[in-house]
């Protein structure tokens, strides 16, 4: 049992050590695709590290809500980021974080956010925060779909269970999976803030979606806002890697494996890293108002998923 909790810190530091190295990748990788000077590998850290060191500045009428935000942002994401097995299947917590539970702090994050966002009463955060929550509206639901298609294969709503049943028993092909693939794609996309949603490197505030959301806020506040967002990206990283390539990460109890686990992870979080540059790079941003197209898209993808399930694979 010890072990097992040592392991699940780990794997939640890991999670909050790489998290910026996975952003810095994906923006170089984007910045060499557009023919770009890249900028240094380690410049989220950087970043953070500056930002950390400066003084925050708060609005005369901001309340504790707009103070203590951040922190509850950031500590969401890293309980978030726990859950997710990286490494190795040995979670201890996860009989009472499953992914209802992850949804759940996903979406806990994403309330405090908005409403510090209306909290200052600005025209720009408003109108962020409201964005928000329209996408949030359509792809929560998506995104419980999804991880209902992989609980029904697997009879558990634990994620180190569901990584045991797909890669670690009999090798089998579920077609489910690849409509749950292609939505979880297109939602991960609209979650991490990312084209064709959002532009994370926007400076148009008509356009802002979460950028929108993080105006007012300046020195450790918004480090820990940019923090959890390098967290958020990582952990829906893992969660690509634990439901649709799970083939590498360690069994429980198996300790032997955990140096191979942590280079295939870091090889799949790159070529994962590539991929998304490169759907950036070949995509635009499209028109606010065709953002619940797509991800209705995407929840209808996440039907089907479960739909084929019950008639093929039962």
């Amino acid at each position: 049992m010890t072990a097992g909790i040592l392991l699940q810190l780990a794997q939640t530091l890991l999670a909050l050590l790489l998290a910026p190295l996975l952003v810095g990748w994906v923006n170089q990788c984007r910045a060499w695709m557009l023919g770009r000077s890249a900028p240094p590998l380690l410049q989220p850290y950087h970043t953070l590290r500056k930002l950390l060191h400066k003084d925050v500045v708060l609005a005369h009428d901001a309340t504790s809500l707009f103070r203590f935000a951040p922190h509850i942002v950031f500590a969401c994401m890293a309980l978030a980021a726990g859950i997710v097995p990286t490494l190795a299947n040995d979670l201890p917590f996860s009989p009472a974080a499953d992914v209802i539970a992850l949804v759940g702090l996903l979406a806990l994050a994403r309330v405090f956010l908005a409403l510090a966002a209306m909290d200052v009463g600005t025209a720009f955060g408003s109108l962020g925060a409201r964005r928000e929550m329209l996408i949030a509206f359509l792809a929560e639901p998506a995104l419980l779909m999804v991880f209902f298609t992989a609980s029904l294969i697997s009879q558990s709503t634990e994620l180190p269970h569901i990584v045991e049943r797909l890669a670690h028993q009999e090798f089998a092909l579920y077609p489910s999976m690849a409509f749950a693939a292609v939505a979880f794609w297109m939602l991960s996309t609209a979650e991490n803030a990312r084209i064709p949603v959002d532009n994370p490197t926007t400076h148009l505030e008509l356009t802002m979606i979460h950028e929108a959301m993080i105006l007012e806020y300046s020195g450790r506040h918004l480090a820990l806002i940019e923090w959890a967002v390098a967290l958020k990206l990582f952990t829906y990283s893992a969660l690509g890697i634990a439901l649709f390539l799970p083939w590498g990460i360690a069994p429980r109890g198996d300790w032997a494996a955990l140096p191979l686990a942590l280079l295939v992870l870091v090889a799949k979080l790159m070529l994962g890293g590539a991929a998304l540059a490169l759907l950036e790079t070949l995509s635009a941003k499209m028109r606010l108002f065709r953002a619940p197209e797509f991800l209705g898209t995407a929840f209808l993808l996440a039907v089907l998923g479960m739909l084929v399930h019950f008639l093929l694979e039962v």
